[in-house]
C-alpha cells in the first residue's frame, strides 16, 4: 500500500484522472455512483486544473503519505522547492496561480485542519442517494493548496455543526462550477484556521451574465459631443485655465471631445462592441458586480443530513433540514448563517510603497484620498471607475454641496460682519448698557435671587445684536432660495452623471424585479408554509390513507422546501406584532429624549439657584452664561451617546418587520434612523427656540415644575443669543467627535484590535510572517463596508443645522464647509484604504435623501419664519416703530417691552432673602412682558400691545412662509431638470443608435444579395452546358450514328 502511496509514474492528460480514480482507496478519492460518477470528476478535474492543458504531465505524489513516514515536513517546502516565489507569479494573490486567470471575488470561511477530507469522503459515501454526478463534484476537492487527509491518520472527533457548514460549502461551491465560475481553494495562509475560495469568471460568464443583467457597454461607434460656441466657449476655455491647477490629474477628468456610443451587451452583436482586449472589456468593478449576482442566485438546497444513526440524529436532521430550507438564496443567507465569514471582491493592490505597481486604488490614493489635495476637484468618473455608481453619487452629491456652501458661507459671513459694524450703532442695546436708566429687574429665581440691574446684562445684548439684526431676514430668504438652487443644481448635475456613465436607459424597475428576496424574509416565509403544512397533515391524519408511490413521495419531500414559498407570502397580519413594536419603541424613544431635555431644563434651574447663593460677586454676574455653556454640553453628550443607541435600535425595528428586499430594508432603516436620530439632535434646539420663556408666568404668579422648580426666563436680549449658542456647540461638537474623531478614531481601534487578534491565532514560524501576504489576506484584515446609510445621515443632520436654524446662527454654512473639505478626503481615505472594496451597485440617483432634503428645505422655511417672528425681537422692534415711537426711532423701546411689578405682591415664600442687595429699599420692579402695570384697573393682565406684536408675528409668518415658498417653487419651475446639452446628447446618441442599426441591416440585405446573385451566376453555366428537358430529340445526321459530327 505504501509503495503505491509514493510511486512517481508519469502520466499524461488523458490518463491522470482515471488513475487518480482508479488509485483511490474505501472512496477518499473515487466518487461513489459507478463509471457515470467517475466521469463527471474527471471532467471537473479537466477544466478546473490549475494547470494549462501543455503542462498536465505532471507526477502524481501522495503527500499526505510521504508526510506520515516523515519524508516531507510540510506542503510549503514542496511548493518552494518547485518555484522561487509561486505568490509573485499569481501577483500575490491578485490572480489564480496559473498567473492567467484574475480573482474576481472571495470567499471566506473558518475551518478546522483537522477534520479535513475524511468527513466529506465519508459522507458522501453514506449521504442520500443523489445522482452520480452530484456526488463526484461534492468529493471533487477545489484546486488550491488543500488536500484530503491521508488514511493513517487518526480520525477526529466529529463536529456536526462545522461538519454541516463543510457539507453546504462543497454544495454551494458545486453549484457555482455549473454556474460557470471557476474555483480556487487556500487553506495554507498566514492567518490561522481560515480558508479562501477564490472565484474567477470566466470571458463566457461575463459575456451571459452582462447580457442578462442589461449591462451598457461602449461600442465601436464613436461620435464628437456638441460644444458650446460663441461667448460661453470663451467663458468655459477661461475658467477651465484658471481651474486647471485644482483639477485631478486623472485621465478621466479631463474634459472629452468624443464619446463612444454605448448599447446593452448582447451576445448576437458581439460585432458591434471592441474585443481586441478581451482582459480589460469588463473592468474590475463590472466582473465583481456579475460575480456577485451569481453568488446572490446560486441556490443551496440540501435537505438530508445523514451523518449517525438514531433518534438524537433524526432531531438534528429535522432541524438542519429546515435551517438549509432557509438557505435558498445564496451567498446573503450562508453569510448570516456563518458558513462562510466573508465575502468580498479584491482591491486592485497596494496603494503605497516603492515597489508597488500603478493601479487605480493607488491613483485614488493620491489624486483623491489625501489630505495634501483638498483644494483639488474629487476625480469623480475615477470614484465611479472603482467604487461603482451608488459610492461615485453620493460622493459627487456630497462635492456639489460642499460647493454650493461656499456662496452661503460668503453671505453669511458678510451678514455676521454688518452685524459687528452696526453694534455700537443699535439704540436698543445701547439703553440696556447705559448705567443711567436704572433699571431695577426683578429676581430671576425664588429666595435665593435677588434684585439685579439690566445693565448688568449689557454683554448678551450687544453680543445679540450679532446676530438678531434685519440682515438676518434677508439672510434667512436667501437660505431658503440656496437650498432650492442647491437642490436644482443636483437634479442637473445627476443627469450629467447619468448621461456619462451611460445610466439614461437604466430603471430602478428593473433592479427591483431581479432583487432576491432577503434570506430573513425566506426564512420566516419558510416557516410560516411549514406550520401551514403540518396542520394540513393533521388534518389529512383523520382522513383514510390513499397507497402513494414512494418514489413520487421522495420528490414531493424534496420540493417542499422550494414550492411551498412560491404561493405564501407574509401579509400585514403576519407583520403587525412587529409593527406595534415599532410603534410603542418609536413613541418611547422619543419620550426618553423629551425626558432628559427635561431632566437638562432642571438642571439649568437648580443650577443658577445654587451660584445665586455664591458669595463671589464674578460668579454671580455670569451665571447665565455658565449655566447656558455647561447645559449645552451636557445635551451634546447626551446626543452623541443616543445617536448610536438610536441606530443600532433602528436597525433591529427594521430586522423585525423583516421586509423583502434590501432596498426595502434600506429604506424603512433610513426613515427610522433619520426620525429618531432628527429628534435627539434638534430637540434641545428647539426648546431654546420655541418654548424657553413662553410659559413663565410673571412675579407673584410663576409657573412651576413639580411644585418645586421654576420655569427659566429668557436674557433682556431675548433667546436668540442663547440658541446661537446652543446651536453652534452641538453642531461643531458633533462634527468634531461624532463625525471626525469616531471615523478616524473607531475604524483604526478596530484595526489595531484584528490584528492583534490574528497575530495572536497565527502561528509563530518565521518563514511564515517573512512571507508576503496575500491581497486577499490583506483585504480580509479590512473593516467591511457597512453601507453609505451613516455617510449621509450625517450629511443630512448637518444640512438641517446649515437651514433649519440659519436666522439665528449666520455663520453655520462656514463651520459645515470647513468639516466637509476635511469630511470629503476622510471618507476617501476610509474606502481607499480602511475599507474592503464594496461590491459596486448600479444606481442614477441617490434615492429617499432626495426626498428627505426637500422634507428639510420645506421645514427649514416654516422655522426660520417661526424664528424671526417669535424667538428674535424682528417684530416688537417694527411694532414700536411703526405704532408707539413718539419720533420714529428706536428710543424707548427696551421700556415699552418691560412690565412692572410691586414687591409687595409676592408670593409669601417667593420673595428674596436680601432685598438690600443693591443697597437701596426696592419697591417696584420691572419683567419683560406685554401687561397692564400696578397701579391699573386690570393690573398684571395681558395688555392690548401683547396682541397688536401676536397679531404682527402671525401675519409675518404667514406672508414669509408663502413668499419663501413662492420664490422656491419659481426656481424650480425656473432651471430645467434636465440640462439642454445633455438633452440633445441623449436624442443623438438616438438617433445614432438607430442608424447604427439600419446601416447594419442594409449591410446584411447587400451581403445577402450578393451571395444570392454569386448563387445565381453559378447556376448560370449548368443550365447551358445541361440538355433542356422538354426540348424534342435532334433529327439523326445524313451520315448515321457513326459519323464523327454526330456528337456534336
Amino acid at each position: 500500500m505504501l509503495e503505491d502511496d509514493i510511486s512517481l509514474e508519469a502520466l499524461t492528460p488523458k490518463e491522470a484522472p482515471a488513475a487518480e480514480a482508479a488509485g483511490a482507496v474505501d472512496g477518499e478519492g473515487a466518487p461513489p455512483g459507478g463509471p457515470g460518477a467517475q466521469a463527471a470528476a474527471m471532467r471537473v478535474n479537466e477544466k478546473y486544473s490549475t494547470l494549462p492543458a501543455e503542462d498536465r504531465s505532471v507526477h502524481i505524489i501522495n503527500i499526505c503519505a510521504i508526510e506520515d513516514i516523515g519524508y516531507l515536513p510540510s506542503e510549503g517546502t514542496l511548493l518552494n522547492s518547485l518555484s522561487v516565489d509561486p505568490d509573485a507569479e499569481c501577483k500575490y494573490g491578485l490572480y489564480f496561480r496559473d498567473g492567467k486567470r484574475k480573482v474576481d471575488y472571495v470567499l471566506v470561511y473558518h475551518h478546522k485542519r483537522a477534520s479535513g477530507g475524511r468527513t466529506l469522503a465519508r459522507r458522501a459515501q453514506h449521504g442520500d442517494a443523489g445522482p452520480a454526478a452530484r456526488s463526484a463534484r461534492q468529493d471533487q476537492p477545489l484546486p488550491g493548496k488543500a488536500g484530503p487527509l491521508g488514511a493513517g491518520e487518526p480520525e477526529p472527533p466529529l463536529d456536526y455543526h462545522e461538519d454541516d457548514k463543510r457539507f453546504r460549502r462543497e454544495e454551494y461551491e458545486g453549484n457555482l462550477v455549473e454556474a460557470g465560475l471557476e474555483l480556487e481553494r487556500d487553506e495554507d495562509t498566514k492567518i490561522h484556521g481560515v480558508g479562501f475560495v477564490k472565484i474567477h469568471a470566466p470571458w463566457n460568464v461575463l459575456c451571459r451574465e452582462a447580457e442578462f443583467l442589461k449591462l451598457k457597454m461602449p461600442t465601436k461607434k464613436l461620435y464628437h459631443i456638441s460644444e458650446t460656441r460663441g461667448l460661453l466657449k470663451k467663458i468655459n476655455s477661461v475658467l477651465q485655465k484658471i481651474t486647471d491647477p485644482i483639477q485631478p490629474k486623472v485621465a478621466e477628468h479631463r474634459p472629452q471631445t468624443t464619446k463612444r456610443l454605448s448599447y446593452p451587451f448582447s451576445r448576437e452583436k458581439q460585432h458591434l462592441f471592441d474585443l481586441s482586449d478581451k482582459d480589460s472589456f469588463f473592468d474590475s468593478k463590472t466582473r465583481s458586480t456579475i460575480v456577485y449576482e451569481i453568488l446572490k442566485r446560486t441556490t443551496c438546497t440540501k435537505a438530508k443530513y445523514s451523518m449517525g444513526q438514531g433518534e438524537g440524529r433524526k432531531k438534528d436532521s429535522a432541524l438542519l433540514n429546515k435551517r438549509r430550507k432557509c438557505d435558498r438564496y445564496g451567498i446573503t443567507s450562508l453569510l448570516a448563517n456563518g458558513v462562510y465569514s466573508a465575502a468580498y471582491p479584491l482591491h486592485d493592490g497596494d496603494y503605497e510603497g516603492d515597489n508597488v505597481e500603478f493601479n487605480d486604488r493607488k491613483l485614488l490614493y493620491e489624486e483623491w484620498a489625501c489630505y495634501g489635495v483638498f483644494y483639488k476637484y474629487q476625480p469623480i468618473d475615477l470614484v465611479r471607475k472603482y467604487f461603482g455608481e451608488k459610492i461615485g453619487l453620493y460622493f459627487a452629491w456630497l462635492g456639489v454641496y460642499t460647493q454650493m456652501l461656499i456662496p452661503a458661507s460668503v453671505v453669511g459671513i458678510i451678514v455676521f460682519l454688518y452685524g459687528w459694524a452696526t453694534v455700537d450703532d443699535n439704540i436698543p442695546s445701547m439703553e440696556m448698557c447705559d448705567k443711567r436708566h436704572n433699571i431695577t429687574m426683578c429676581p430671576l429665581c425664588d429666595r435665593t435671587c435677588s434684585y439685579w440691574k439690566m445693565s448688568s446684562a449689557c454683554a448678551t445684548a450687544r453680543a445679540s445684536h450679532l446676530f438678531d439684526n434685519p440682515a438676518t431676514v434677508f439672510f434667512s430668504i436667501f437660505m431658503a432660495l440656496w437650498a432650492a438652487t442647491f437642490m436644482e443644481h443636483w437634479k442637473r448635475k445627476q443627469m450629467r452623471l447619468n448621461y456619462r456613465w451611460d445610466l439614461t436607459g437604466f430603471e430602478e424597475e428593473e433592479e427591483a424585479v431581479k432583487d432576491h428576496p432577503r434570506a430573513e424574509y425566506e426564512a420566516r416565509v419558510l416557516e410560516k408554509s411549514l406550520r401551514k403544512e403540518s396542520k394540513n397533515k393533521e388534518k389529512r391524519r383523520h382522513l383514510p390513507e390513499e397507497p402513494t408511490n414512494k418514489w413520487r413521495q421522495r420528490v414531493k419531500t424534496a420540493m417542499a422546501g422550494v414550492k411551498l414559498t412560491d404561493k405564501v407570502k407574509l401579509t400585514w397580519r403576519d407583520r403587525f406584532p412587529a409593527y406595534f413594536t415599532n410603534l410603542v419603541s418609536i413613541i418611547f424613544m422619543i419620550a426618553v429624549t423629551f425626558a432628559i431635555v427635561l431632566g437638562v431644563i432642571i438642571y439649568r434651574i437648580s443650577t443658577a439657584a445654587a451660584l445665586a447663593m455664591n458669595s463671589s460677586p464674578s460668579v454671580r454676574s455670569n451665571i447665565r452664561v455658565t449655566v447656558t455653556a455647561t447645559a449645552v454640553i451636557i445635551n451634546l453628550v447626551v446626543i452623541i451617546l443616543l445617536d448610536e443607541v438610536y441606530g443600532c435600535i433602528a436597525r433591529w425595528l427594521t430586522k423585525i418587520e423583516v421586509p423583502k428586499t434590501e432596498k426595502s430594508f434600506e429604506e424603512r432603516l433610513i426613515f427610522k434612523a433619520f426620525l429618531l436620530k432628527f429628534v435627539n439632535s434638534y430637540t434641545p434646539i428647539f426648546y431654546v427656540a420655541f418654548f424657553k420663556g413662553r410659559f413663565v408666568g410673571r412675579p407673584g404668579d410663576y409657573v412651576y415644575i413639580f411644585r418645586s422648580f421654576r420655569m427659566e426666563e429668557c436674557a433682556p436680549g431675548g433667546c436668540l443669543m442663547e440658541l446661537c449658542i446652543q446651536l453652534s456647540i452641538i453642531m461643531l461638537g458633533k462634527q468634531l467627535i461624532q463625525n471626525n474623531l469616531f471615523e478616524i478614531g473607531i475604524p483604526k481601534m478596530k484595526k489595531f484590535i484584528r490584528y492583534l487578534r490574528l497575530k495572536h491565532q497565527s502561528p509563530s514560524d518565521h518563514d511564515e510572517h517573512a512571507k508576503k501576504k496575500q491581497r486577499y489576506e490583506v483585504d480580509y484584515t479590512l473593516e467591511p463596508f457597512a453601507g453609505l446609510t451613516p455617510e449621509y445621515m450625517e450629511m443630512i443632520i448637518q444640512f438641517g443645522f446649515v437651514t433649519l436654524f440659519v436666522a439665528s446662527f449666520p455663520l453655520a454654512p462656514l463651520f459645515a464647509l470647513l468639516n466637509n473639505i476635511i469630511e470629503i478626503r476622510l471618507d476617501a481615505k476610509k474606502f481607499v484604504t480602511e475599507l474592503r472594496r464594496p461590491v459596486a451597485v448600479r444606481a442614477k440617483d441617490i434615492g429617499i435623501w432626495y426626498n428627505i432634503l426637500r422634507g428639510v428645505g420645506k421645514l427649514a422655511v416654516i422655522i426660520n419664519a417661526f424664528v424671526i417672528s417669535f424667538t428674535s425681537d424682528f417684530i416688537p422692534r417694527l411694532v414700536y416703530l411703526y405704532m408707539y415711537s413718539e419720533n420714529g426711532t428706536m428710543h424707548g423701546f427696551v421700556n415699552h417691552t418691560l412690565s412692572s411689578f410691586n414687591v409687595s405682591d409676592f408670593q409669601n415664600g417667593t420673595a428674596p432673602n436680601d432685598p438690600l442687595d443693591l443697597g437701596y429699599e426696592v419697591q417696584i420692579c420691572r419683567y419683560k412682558d406685554y401687561r397692564e402695570p400696578p397701579w391699573s384697573e386690570h393690573r398684571y393682565d395681558i395688555s392690548k400691545d401683547f396682541w397688536a406684536v401676536l397679531a404682527a408675528r402671525l401675519a409675518f409668518v404667514i406672508v414669509f412662509q408663502n413668499l419663501v415658498m413662492f420664490m422656491s417653487d419659481f426656481v424650480d419651475w425656473v432651471i430645467p431638470d434636465i440640462p439642454k446639452d445633455i438633452s440633445q446628447q441623449i436624442h443623438k446618441e438616438k438617433v445614432l443608435m438607430v442608424e447604427l442599426f439600419m446601416r447594419e441591416e442594409q449591410g446584411k440585405q447587400q451581403l445577402l444579395d450578393t451571395w444570392m446573385e454569386k448563387d445565381r451566376k453559378k447556376a448560370e453555366p449548368c443550365n447551358n452546358h445541361s440538355p433542356a428537358p422538354a426540348a424534342p430529340p435532334p433529327p439523326p445526321p445524313p451520315d448515321g450514328p457513326d459519323f464523327p459530327g454526330g456528337s456534336l
